[in-house]
């Protein structure tokens, strides 16, 4: 097939998608980031941009600081959530080098001002990125506390006017109940928004959801696996669809 007929064939032509800090440390409740796990995310992204897609990520900070479990501690949430977005630029950071070694032209955008390595977020900079190729991944959450990554994935892809909101994660898609301590668990393969909230999910975030009905952003989720990225853009049926009813 050649490029010209794999980006008509597109189902999304530019995406913006969220990615755990934990899937980027190699094994679930693990601490810091996994060389290996992190070539093979950069693969997955650069098959990705082969096929024409603009790509916009929003990385989590959880492999090396959760802000909500520093509250939960003691800590000042204020305070914590601002140590766990930048625990997001550092993951930002590691994969813009995967990205770039794989030779992608990687920009990362944060909402905090950290000159040194990184630009600061201006929503029209972000567009010219994307329309000329480059992958763009946005850090520090919203730069605001109490607000999670999944809400600055929602925020990001609206900015951006993205088609949809990609969210891998370590199940197949939504389940109606938890498909680990449930065998009978069954797999939605749509979900309104109005459902996904009333019965409160909690595979993201309620006011990510929320954002993305109220504007209309579909969103996607399903299981981080090599090429599911890729599928998912062409239009394959894999994981769960969250929109209109």
């Amino acid at each position: 097939m050649s490029s010209e007929s794999t980006k008509t064939d597109l189902r999304y032509r530019r995406v913006i998608i969220k990615l755990s800090g934990e899937a980027l440390c190699g094994k679930e409740g693990g601490f810091g980031i996994d060389t290996a796990t992190l070539k093979a995310t950069a693969q997955d992204l650069l098959a990705l941009h082969r096929m024409g897609v603009q790509i916009g990520v929003v990385v989590g900070g959880g492999n090396i600081f959760r802000g909500l479990r520093g509250a939960s501690e003691g800590m000042d949430r204020a305070q914590s959530d601002y140590m766990g977005m930048l625990a997001t630029v550092i993951n930002a950071l590691a994969l813009q080098d995967a990205l770039e070694r794989a030779g992608v032209v990687t920009r990362v955008m944060t909402a905090l001002e950290i000159k040194g390595v990184a630009e600061p977020y201006i929503r029209r900079r972000a567009v010219r990125h994307l329309k000329r190729g480059h992958i763009v991944i946005f850090a520090a959450g919203t730069g605001n506390p109490y607000f999670s990554t999944d809400t600055a994935a929602a925020l990001r892809g609206m900015e951006i006017r993205a088609d949809a909101l990609l969210k891998a994660t370590k199940v197949d898609g939504i389940y109606d109940k938890d498909p680990v301590k449930n065998a009978d668990a069954k797999m939605y393969d749509t979900l309104s928004y109005e459902r996904f909230i009333a019965e409160d999910l909690r595979v993201m975030d309620t006011t990510a959801v929320t954002l993305c009905r109220e504007n209309g952003l579909p969103i996607r989720v399903f299981k981080m696996t090599p090429g599911a990225i890729s599928k998912v853009c062409a239009g394959a049926k894999v994981g769960t669809t969250v929109g209109s009813s």
